[in-house]
């Protein structure tokens, strides 16, 4: 089974997210769990003005996703940050490109699940999950939320990501803030629901 994690990240509040999704995925037994990225459209020039070169840096490592990632996967979890309420450019550039997989039905039948961030706490994480849904309906994909089993989504004792659409983080209009605790089990809790179903599709 397996399941491949792709993201596009600018101050790596996004990336930081996809290793805790992983984490949660390679828990289920069978699971072979990869992460990947969308490739960045922004010149290095355009990203160090934006203060986001250097982050970029840390997860250099990963590599850039192929249509190939997509069909190979029996899952596949995608986290973007928002972007006026959708997905941002980078990710789209790589919807866009799967036309023939589209005509070929290559994705029906796998499981599709998102998750996001924003730089506020209602900067439109639950309306790019629900946007990213229609993409992947389209492509015939199966969608996993995030149920309310995972109780964290609903903890009111500090500002939180986190929805029945998928697990999500909050950066700060300056990125400065970083994913908290709660929010990345959440994403960790995705990642494992993601593989448990997909799991029970394969076999």
């Amino acid at each position: 089974m397996k399941i491949n994690i792709i993201f596009h990240s600018l101050f790596g509040h996004i990336y930081q997210l996809a290793e805790a999704v992983a984490e949660g995925a390679r828990e289920v037994e069978g699971s072979d769990v990869n992460i990947y990225q969308v490739e960045e459209t922004l010149s290095d020039e355009v990203l160090e003005k934006k203060g986001a070169l250097e982050s970029k840096e840390t997860f250099s490592h990963i590599p850039t996703a192929t249509l190939d990632t997509l069909t190979e996967a029996d899952g596949l979890i995608f986290g973007t940050p928002t972007r006026f309420g959708m997905m941002t450019a980078q990710m789209r550039t790589l919807f866009d490109a799967t036309g023939k997989l589209w005509a070929n039905g290559d994705l029906i039948g796998k499981v599709g699940s998102v998750f996001t961030s924003s730089a506020t706490q209602h900067g439109g994480q639950e309306s790019t999950i629900l946007n990213f849904h229609t993409t992947l309906l389209h492509h015939g994909m199966i969608i996993v939320g995030l149920p309310y089993s995972e109780s964290r989504q609903m903890t009111l004792d500090e500002i939180t990501g986190g929805s029945p659409y998928g697990a999500s983080t909050i950066a700060s209009p300056d990125g400065s803030r970083q994913p908290s605790k709660n929010e990345l089990d959440i994403a960790h809790f995705q990642g494992k629901h993601v593989a448990e179903i997909t799991k029970k599709l394969v076999e």
